[in-house]
């Protein structure tokens, strides 16, 4: 299933692999595992991949680049996705001796061209600022990103965890489209639903990105009791459509009108097999509510 990410914005598949997690995989991360999975992606339909320069200690955007190295022909298949901005103490960075937001023109130019490097590509699908700074100059990045988009080295621009007015603002500023605003998505975290971060991508006709969908496993594994509230709902709804707990969870996103891409971070084969089973899963609209008010704790009014 293939959707417009916004008016203007690119076709992407309706669920999104995130790599996020590429380098704890136990089965490691050579080049033929890594294509393995990318594999059994598109076997499901699942053509968008979401990078970030700093995924894997500033890694994996170079192994998953080693990897298309290996396999001519398989970039023009996918959607790559990457972010930028936040600057990590790491090793692989040191020149940072805190952690911050970096925003500059020459900062944004230099990591995408990096990217390209790392992604072993020439352009970059969509390009996400990775979090709001409160140094953020928008004249500034605005000019960059135009220069990126008339360099052919980004098609699309976006951001991640931006509150409406951020976006909005931003916006303003700049000659083309913001075309997603990715954020935290699950029912552990119901503030988007209700803070009008939903609300505004409706009204812009963009879809959102859905991180950490399952709420980085706290919904099938966390002790809570907000947790194992919610998982309860799951599991006896798994059982009544035929299909695994962390199936509904990402039927339950799925169903949402803003229509939320999910992005899907595991590394098992099943699990990717098992959330695009969520694309055929119509969620009745009062087993949606029966997860929203696990999550909430009380009935609506």
């Amino acid at each position: 299933m293939r959707v417009k990410m916004a008016p203007q914005g690119p076709e992407v598949s309706r669920l999104i692999y995130g790599v996020w997690r590429l380098l704890e995989d136990p089965q490691g991360a050579s080049p033929e595992r890594v294509l393995g999975k990318l594999h059994a992606c598109l076997d499901l339909g699942i053509t968008t991949i979401d990078h970030a320069d700093i995924y894997g200690g500033y890694r994996c955007e170079e192994v998953f680049g080693h990897a298309l190295r290996t396999s001519p022909g398989l970039r023009q298949r996918l959607e790559l996705v990457t972010k930028c901005g936040i600057m990590l103490t790491n090793p692989a960075r040191p020149r940072n001796w805190i952690q911050h937001y970096d925003y500059s023109r020459g900062h944004l130019i230099g990591s995408v061209e990096q990217s390209l490097r790392n992604l072993a590509t020439d352009y970059i699908d969509v390009l996400l600022l990775h979090r709001p700074s409160p140094l953020l100059d928008p004249a500034e990045v605005a000019e960059a990103l135009r220069l990126l988009v008339e360099q052919g080295k980004v098609r699309h621009v976006g951001v991640s965890n931006f509150t409406p007015a951020q976006f909005d603002m931003l916006s303003s500023y700049l000659p083309l489209p913001l075309v997603t605003n990715q954020v935290e998505l699950h029912p552990l975290r119901p503030e988007p639903f209700l803070d009008g971060t939903l609300d505004h991508c409706l009204k812009h006709r963009i879809l959102p990105m859905g991180w950490s969908p399952l709420a980085g496993g706290r919904l099938m594994t966390g002790q809570g009791e907000a947790e194992g509230k919610i998982r309860e709902v799951l599991h006896g709804l798994g059982h009544k459509y035929g299909v695994a707990a962390d199936t509904v969870a990402y039927a339950w996103l799925l169903r949402h009108p803003a229509r939320i891409l999910p992005v899907i971070g595991t590394n098992q084969p099943e699990r990717i097999a098992g959330a695009a089973r969520a694309l055929s899963l119509p969620l009745d609209t009062q087993d949606w509510f029966a997860v929203w008010r696990a999550a909430m704790g009380r009935e609506v009014p």
